[in-house]
């Protein structure tokens, strides 16, 4: 690595050192970088624990365990200049015991970290900023996968070959990140770059050991929940844009929600199905949650009116310790993985879309109307 020195158009020669020579340590410097700022490693992860241990029947421990954007598990051992011979067998132990966790596992493992952390932030408010869904324990138990990600500043024949073949065989998500420190006077830098996979050629691999795979592993994933939520919001869609404009402009989506707009910026009307419900509520979720309070409390004084509107009782949930605030009216005992509860959940949004959006018309303008007057929106 070169600095560019434009006063003299030459270059100055970078010194590229090892950790050791630099006087780091693997656990009190390499981990805590990457535990402080996840994204060196070129994605938005969440850190969830930090030397865990919690494995039934053993002491071995992880270095980090994070979560992607996806709800996938994400297993990250580091090394500090020598990747060492065993570490692929380390990590797919890890991945192995990783594999057995269940949604609650992963909010108490979150939970027991930021009580050691000291944060007075919990795991469920958390989670659900990270995602920007409330719906984030259908998204972590429909995450069925582990991946893998190694750091070292070198890494061996042995460790490069396996995971290659791991890679290309069966699919595994793993990724190799070197990790180089360099010296320049009293300056030192760290650089992170993925070298398996590369970068530019990543998705052409994992696309190729995708097509390696059996044909009942393509029929499996057919089942998988993404399918039947893009499926369903297709019908969804087709069956309530017969009644309503309000999401003729939206596409059906692999996401256990969808969203229109309401007239207001932060404000959005949207759909939402578990396996326990169908909802329809009114989403207040702008950036300040200072402001979508406002918003809450105007209409919530406005509440008799909207609700002689609407024809029924709405539940209204302030939720003042968090960013967002709803209004919902939902019909519980509905399961949108089961095909024979579908036509009653698109009943129940056709029968009460267009009414649920009329009755918060009036009281969406006069809010967004006063508020930009007074510069909260």
């Amino acid at each position: 690595m070169y600095k560019i020195n434009k006063n003299s158009n030459n270059i100055e020669e970078i010194k590229q050192l090892t950790f050791k020579e630099l006087g780091f340590r693997e656990r009190d410097h390499l981990q805590e970088w990457i535990r402080k700022n996840p994204g060196c490693l070129k994605e938005e992860f969440l850190i969830i624990q930090k030397e865990f241990s919690g494995f039934n029947d053993t002491n071995e421990r992880l270095d980090l365990l994070a979560l992607d954007r996806s709800g996938n598990l994400v297993v990250i051992e580091n090394k500090l200049d020598d990747s060492g011979k065993d570490v692929t067998w380390q990590v797919l132990k890890y991945a192995s015991y990783c594999s057995s966790l269940n949604s609650s596992d992963i909010i108490n493992i979150y939970n027991q970290y930021l009580q050691i952390e000291n944060s007075k932030e919990s795991a469920e408010e958390m989670l659900q900023d990270f995602f920007e869904s409330e719906d984030y324990e259908q998204i972590l138990s429909s995450s069925t996968h582990q991946r893998i990600m190694l750091v070292a500043g070198e890494y061996r024949k042995e460790v490069t070959s396996t995971v290659l073949w791991l890679i290309n065989n069966y699919g595994l998500r793993i990724q190799c990140f070197k990790a180089s420190p360099f010296k320049m006077s009293d300056s030192v830098f760290v650089n992170f770059e993925q070298i398996i996979p590369m970068p530019d050629a990543e998705d052409f691999i994992i696309g190729m050991a995708h097509k390696n795979r059996s044909t009942i592993q393509k029929k499996e994933e057919l089942k998988n929940r993404h399918h039947l939520r893009l499926e369903f919001w297709k019908e969804m869609l087709s069956e309530i844009n017969l009644v309503t404009d309000l999401y003729q402009n939206v596409n059906p989506t692999k996401d256990s929600w969808i969203s229109a707009g309401s007239g207001m910026s932060g404000v959005t009307i949207t759909l939402v199905f578990t396996q326990k419900y169908i909802r329809i509520e009114l989403a207040i979720w702008g950036k300040s949650q200072e402001g979508n309070k406002m918003i809450f409390d105007y209409l919530e004084s406005r509440k008799n009116e909207i609700e002689s509107l609407f024809g029924e009782s709405l539940v209204w949930e302030r939720m003042s310790n968090k960013r967002m605030s709803r209004i919902k009216f939902e019909k519980t005992g509905l399961n949108a993985f089961d095909k024979e509860d579908w036509p009653l959940m698109i009943d129940f949004v056709k029968n009460n879309i267009v009414k649920f959006e009329k009755s918060f018309n009036k009281s969406i303008k006069e809010v967004n109307t006063k508020f930009k007057k007074e510069g909260v929106v």
